[in-house]
């Protein structure tokens, strides 16, 4: 049974940082880029980061994010710093497999990110 189980979520200041985590079981954890995605209330899912050949951010965490993997322990991490109110959202953990005729996508269930003074 696949399982995307994502953790570290919260209440922060603004300034603040948190570290997520997503726990991956049921699949070739290796074999899949990873991503972190996240919905704020009112606005579309948006990629966030994510990591499979090459790392890649949205403008507007650069500098502030960073996505690791650790294929030893099947997590991926999302380290936030000097958070904004703006990051306020759902975050949620994506793993996708390209083939050449499909993909193969699992997400997670979420965690609650709030940014507030």
């Amino acid at each position: 049974q696949v399982q995307l189980v994502e953790s570290g979520g919260g209440l922060v200041q603004p300034g603040g940082s948190l570290r997520l985590s997503c726990a991956a079981s049921g699949f070739t954890f290796s074999s899949y880029a990873m991503s972190w995605y996240r919905q704020a209330p009112g606005k579309e899912r948006e990629l966030v980061a994510s990591v499979g050949g090459s790392t890649k951010y949205v403008d507007s965490v650069k500098g502030r994010f960073t996505i690791s993997r650790d294929n030893a322990k099947n997590t991926v991490y999302l380290q936030m710093n000097s958070l904004k109110l703006e990051d306020t959202a759902v975050y949620y953990c994506y793993a996708e497999r390209l083939f050449s005729v499909r993909a193969i996508v699992y997400w997670g269930q979420g965690t609650q990110v709030t940014v507030s003074s």
